[in-house]
C-alpha cells in the first residue's frame, strides 16, 4: 500500500529510514549502485520526499505497527447487533489501525480497497484492519466479536 512519509530518523546503525503516514517505517538508504538515493544524505532532500508515498510492505501485510496501543474498544457484538455501518464498506481514519477480535464463531472481513481480499475470522484469528483501507464484516451465522482500535502513543 502506498502511504506518505511524513519524517525521517535515523535507526541504531545511522542508516535513514522514513516515517510513514501508516505509522511503518522504511529505510531509505543510498548505497549505490543497489540503491540510488542521493537525496537522503541532505536535510533538504530529506525534505523535499515529505509527503511522496513509498509502498508499505507492512500494510500491504496488514501488520500493526509495534508501538502502537489500544485507545478503545466497541462493546461486544452478535449477528443481530452488528451495527449496519460495519456491515457496509467503510475505513478507519488516518493514523488509525484496528483489530476484529471474534469470541465466538465465524466473520468475514473483507478488503475492498486498495487490495481486495476476504479472511475467515474465528476465536483463533483476528483481523487487522489498516489505517484509510476500505472494508467491512458480514456475519457467518451466530458470531460475536469486538473492535479494538490502536494508534500511535502521545509523547
Amino acid at each position: 500500500m502506498e502511504r506518505k512519509i511524513i519524517g525521517f530518523h535515523r535507526d541504531q546503525k545511522g542508516d535513514w529510514v522514513a516515517d510513514l503516514a501508516c505509522g511503518h517505517g522504511q529505510h531509505v538508504r543510498h548505497n549505490p549502485p543497489f540503491e540510488n538515493r542521493p537525496w537522503v544524505v541532505t536535510e533538504d532532500g530529506r525534505a523535499s520526499k515529505l509527503g511522496v508515498t513509498l509502498n508499505c510492505v507492512r500494510c500491504d501485510a496488514l501488520e500493526l505497527p509495534d508501538d502502537f496501543k489500544s485507545y478503545k474498544r466497541t462493546a461486544v457484538f452478535q449477528a443481530e447487533s452488528v451495527p449496519v455501518g460495519l456491515t457496509s464498506s467503510h475505513a478507519t481514519k488516518p493514523g488509525v489501525w484496528a483489530k476484529i477480535q471474534v469470541l465466538a464463531g465465524q466473520l468475514m472481513y473483507v478488503v475492498t480497497e486498495p487490495i481486495n481480499q476476504a479472511f475467515l475470522l474465528d476465536s483463533e484469528h483476528a483481523g487487522v484492519i489498516a489505517p484509510e483501507v476500505v472494508h467491512y464484516v458480514q456475519p457467518e451465522g451466530a458470531v460475536q466479536f469486538y473492535v479494538e482500535f490502536y494508534r500511535k502513543p502521545e509523547a
